[in-house]
């Protein structure tokens, strides 16, 4: 081959390093292990988990749900919060699962990037290892892909699958849900992980500025906020399962909206039954102040604003007027609202109307 002939191609020179990859999954099997009861088994290879259920259930039901942070992963980028990503995308599907009142059982990250640093990679599933213990699941495998000319350098996106388990006479269906029951809110810790593309859009983040632009703006200290900015827009997910556990156990939930990305008018609605509808008061709760400051500095309509975000609330369960008082110890709980008959009016009633 002459001094001018081109040089031969390689996986490395195309953006993806085997060898790196290959050495940080081996770290990452180590913080995996962390979170590995019994039920996870183990064999020579490496291309698939194992979780055995045993005994744990007389008729069981597997569950699954899968969701991603969005773009929040920017935010938490230029503040260097990689753990907490991790720790959102386990939260995020976590409060899917159990909706449907399973347990959470194993769970399985995707990482997609285009040279995101090694140290910033393992953080991520440390944040991911972290929850999974905190809630007691098992981190059984997951995957990184290097995706050059997808991503920018250094972006990266963020994916969770999460398995669980239900007894299949004891799954909350909302197939009970009734004109006279009552809705029980759950409060949220902030925007969750919905919503950012809006949110970002009102100060110009993650909008290839640099993060030196968006680490002066998140660096913003608010008065109403009693912190920074970029401390309310990444507040991590508000988990429920920790709380939620003993009232499966009490039977009385008969049913659960997760409040994610539409807010209460796109979420409700997925779990009432044909023929009822929720009544929202506004007057029950006061929006906590990031939304506040998010409408204002963004001109946003109040219907734009409830279609967008939680607003402040995280869940919406539905009980009985017997078991109301059961629910209202919940920690923040309160009542938010209650079911009606629907007629041919809309399934949520009580908010902004686009």
């Amino acid at each position: 081959m002459s001094d001018r002939d081109p040089q031969p191609f390689t996986y490395a020179a195309a953006g993806v390093d085997v060898a790196a990859r290959d050495a940080a999954a081996r770290r990452y099997g180590e913080v995996a292990r962390t979170t590995h009861g019994p039920e996870v088994l183990r064999l020579g290879g490496g291309f698939a988990g194992l979780f055995h259920l045993g005994q744990r259930m007389r008729d069981p039901v597997l569950v699954g749900a899968t969701d991603g942070v969005g773009t929040k992963v920017l935010l938490q980028a230029a503040l260097d919060r990689y753990e907490d990503a991790g720790r959102d995308v386990v939260t995020n599907n976590v409060n899917d699962l159990i909706t449907i009142g399973a347990e959470p059982l194993f769970f399985l990250d995707y990482i997609a990037t285009n040279a995101l640093p090694a140290e910033a990679r393992l953080r991520v599933v440390e944040g991911v290892a972290a929850a999974c213990r905190e809630q007691g699941v098992a981190l059984i495998g997951g995957e990184t892909a290097d995706m050059p000319d997808i991503y920018r350098p250094k972006d990266f996106d963020l994916a969770g699958f999460i398995v669980g388990a239900v007894e299949r006479d004891g799954m909350i269906d909302g197939s009970t849900i009734a004109p006279g029951d009552a809705l029980v809110a759950l409060p949220s810790t902030g925007l969750h992980t919905n919503g950012y593309s809006l949110a970002r859009e009102v100060w110009g983040l993650g909008k290839g500025f640099g993060d030196d632009h968006d680490r002066r703006i998140l660096a913003r200290e608010v008065e109403e906020l009693h912190g920074t900015l970029g401390d309310a827009l990444c507040a991590l997910h508000q988990p429920y399962w920790p709380m939620l556990r003993e009232a499966f156990a009490g039977g009385y939930i008969k049913g659960i909206a997760h409040i994610t990305g539409g807010g209460i008018p796109s979420n409700l609605p997925r779990i009432l039954p044909e023929g009822v509808a929720g009544r929202i008061d506004r007057s029950t709760w006061a929006v906590p102040p990031l939304f506040a400051l998010i409408q204002g500095e963004g001109r946003i309509a109040d219907a734009e604003m409830f279609h967008t975000f939680n607003m402040g609330v995280g869940m919406i369960l539905v009980v009985s007027e017997a078991n109301l008082d059961a629910a209202l110890m919940l920690p923040g709980a309160w009542r938010i609202g209650a079911v009606e008959a629907r007629g041919t009016g809309r399934a949520v009633r009580g908010l902004p109307e686009r």
